[in-house]
């Protein structure tokens, strides 16, 4: 059975002595990978406390690269606790983000159109 990580114990595991990173809900303990990371020690340093998972995938790791986690597999994320609750949406409520992803389409199909709209104005009318 794995291990059962808090995030009182995540946070706790958060200085290059000893640290644990968040990624795709489980926790590692990179402290003895920090120095040989090939971005350095201040981007994995970056990520205390709190998922990193969207910071690992943005990077674009290889294969190679994920095949070094599982030997520092520490255990599974608590996913319950109320602490984790507010851990993954630090800023913004679920009505929020989903307020946001809704209206992405709208950010982008409005101001093109006007654009669009200005420039056949510009050509066509003038």
């Amino acid at each position: 059975m794995a291990k059962v990580v808090t995030y009182e114990e995540l946070k706790a595991h958060s200085t290059k002595d000893s640290f644990y990173v968040l990624i795709h809900g489980e926790v590692y303990d990179v402290t003895n990978f920090m120095d040989e990371h090939p971005g350095g020690d201040d981007v994995i340093l970056a990520e205390a406390g709190k998922d990193a998972t969207q910071a690992f995938e943005d990077v674009g790791h290889s294969d190679e690269a994920r095949d070094l986690l599982p030997p520092l597999l520490v255990g599974k994320f608590e996913k319950d606790g109320s602490e984790n609750r507010r851990y993954q949406t630090p800023g913004a409520s679920p009505a929020v983000s989903n307020a946001v992803e809704r209206g992405s389409n709208l950010m982008y199909f409005i101001p093109l159109s006007l654009l669009g709209a200005y420039f056949a104005w510009r050509f066509y009318g003038a």
